[in-house]
């Protein structure tokens, strides 16, 4: 007689994608209330390897939507608040002096993240705009 395990291992093997995109999105579902669109729009991007501009009020929970999308994926998420004092290095990283052992380090910036919230990215320089897009390319 086979193992359940077996037939549990082998049934989620073979499912079909759009059930897994399903399950993704009724996990976030059960966190985010109202924003179907939104999430949708997220799937698909991630799908496709793509970027979303999230445009919205403050406070109906687009930071929410994608901390909740990155826990239902198990993915890494960060968040930047754009400044107007916020340096290209700030988001990308930069190359710091090891004086210990006369050596030189990247320390990686938030850009290298499986999902980066870029929140009020129209407050920064250009520079920093620019280093962000460069990072998204």
């Amino acid at each position: 007689m086979p193992d359940s395990r077996d037939t549990a291992a082998s049934d989620t093997a073979g499912s079909d994608p759009r059930d897994a995109v399903l399950r993704v999105r009724n996990e976030v579902a059960k966190v985010v209330v109202g924003q179907d669109a939104a999430l949708t729009g997220l799937v698909v991007a991630l799908l496709v390897r793509g970027h979303v501009l999230l445009e919205g009020v403050p406070g109906v929970a687009k930071t929410l939507l994608v901390k909740a999308l990155a826990a239902a994926l198990d993915l890494d998420f960060k968040r930047v608040q754009f400044t107007p004092d916020l340096m290209p290095s700030d988001v990308t990283g930069q190359v710091i002096y090891e004086q210990r052992d006369a050596s030189f380090r990247f320390r990686e910036g938030p850009a290298f993240t499986n999902l980066l919230l870029a929140d009020e990215i129209n407050r920064t320089p250009p520079k920093t705009q620019a280093a962000l897009l460069e990072a998204m390319e």
